[in-house]
């Protein structure tokens, strides 16, 4: 036995309401789908780590204020990317 009604009004009306509540979670999930692809080509695009991040003073004709390691925590928004090539010399100063 079922927990439908017997008449043929209300269980039709119950199967439109679940063929559109099934259209509609068939969108939330292309949609969800859409979205994580995106997110999975961006990391895929998303530029090498470089080595080192300089720190810039606060004028932009200051010399750097601190060498960062590429995927440091403690890098600030006043950073610049550098390569592996050139070499970082400590400042005689400190």
């Amino acid at each position: 036995m079922t927990d439908l009604p017997p008449d043929l009004p209300r269980p039709r009306e119950l199967e439109t309401w679940l063929a559109l509540t099934l259209d509609q979670v068939r969108r939330a999930i292309a949609a969800a789908e859409t979205r994580e692809a995106e997110r999975q080509r961006g990391i895929e695009a998303r530029p090498p780590t470089p080595d080192w991040l300089i720190e810039l003073g606060l004028n932009r004709d200051a010399p750097p204020v601190q060498v960062h390691v590429g995927d440091c925590w403690n890098a600030v928004r006043g950073t610049r990317a550098s390569g592996g090539t050139r070499r970082c010399r400590r400042s005689p100063t400190g």
